[in-house]
């Protein structure tokens, strides 16, 4: 009979290749845009769209994201950065105790979110010229399996963790210099975050649910931060004193509302004409 379900987790943070220290991390987030990458690639070749559109679409995605990433966890999480250490904000480095090079740390899910929209735009705008709900309809596909990639590097640097268990169950974070369990959270966004890809990819390939504007990326942002939403109450507060920021939901909940709100919208009350059938 098993007794205890706790896991010691206190693994290395990447691979030292002499002149450059590669972090899962970082390694975590270049497989998803890879697998992205490819994703949209057989997607653009269903469509019958060109490969010069395609490489420009990862252009706009990776800056859009990764600077919306950054800029959301520090409006949102950490706005003291603005004026304690500005160069950070834009930059892997610390200025605080002389410049320290840090890598990209502290990346938030809801501004990736609000510049994948923005970026989407633009790239529509200038590029594509359909319509931004084409693109955002196949976009999030790669980017459910993106996320997932995305919190098992957050796992691997022993971040965004759980609250304490109280129980046998649950994983130790030694690099935290901790020695009683927590929820793996980001685990258990990960795993779920699966289900999310799989649910779209196969409504994208089996179904005319991409034929109607706006459906898929709706139900992307339904089902991703409605997972976000739930997880919240087992993941401890990025910011001190922020578990009751609004009424009984953190700041994660809290910013997780209005993206659910206009999934609903794009899912039952959007009416967008049907895109012709290829």
């Amino acid at each position: 009979m098993i007794h205890s379900l706790k896991f010691v987790w206190d693994p290395m943070k990447g691979i030292d290749l002499g002149f450059f220290m590669l972090h899962f991390y970082s390694l975590m987030w270049i497989i998803a845009f890879v697998f992205g990458f490819y994703i949209m690639k057989k997607i653009y070749k269903n469509e019958g769209e060109s490969e010069e559109s395609l490489d420009s679409l990862f252009i706009y995605c990776v800056l859009g994201i990764m600077i919306g990433a950054r800029l959301g966890h520090v409006i949102f999480y950490q706005p003291e950065l603005f004026k304690e250490d500005f160069f950070s904000v834009f930059l892997p480095i610390s200025t605080v105790d002389g410049i320290k090079f840090t890598g990209f740390a502290g990346l938030a899910s809801h501004g990736a979110a609000i510049a994948m929209i923005i970026s989407m735009y633009l790239y529509d705008r200038k590029i594509l010229k359909k319509s931004v709900l084409w693109i955002l309809d196949r976009i999030v596909i790669p980017v459910a399996l993106g996320a997932v990639f995305v919190r098992i590097g957050n796992f691997i640097n022993s971040e965004i963790v759980g609250k304490y268990t109280e129980s046998d169950f649950g994983v130790v974070f030694r690099q935290l210099g901790e020695t009683e369990p927590r929820h793996p959270a980001q685990l258990y966004e990960a795993f779920c975050y699966v289900f999310v890809f799989l649910i779209l990819y196969f409504l994208y390939w089996k179904t005319n649910k991409a034929q109607r504007q706006g459906y898929l990326f709706g139900l992307f942002l339904v089902l991703l931060w409605t997972i976000r939403f739930f997880v919240e109450f087992v993941k401890k507060a990025q910011v001190d004193g922020r578990d009751d920021y609004v009424w009984f939901m953190n700041t994660g909940q809290v910013l997780s509302v209005p993206f659910i709100l206009i999934g609903l919208y794009f899912m039952f009350v959007h009416k967008a004409k049907p895109l012709a059938n290829k």
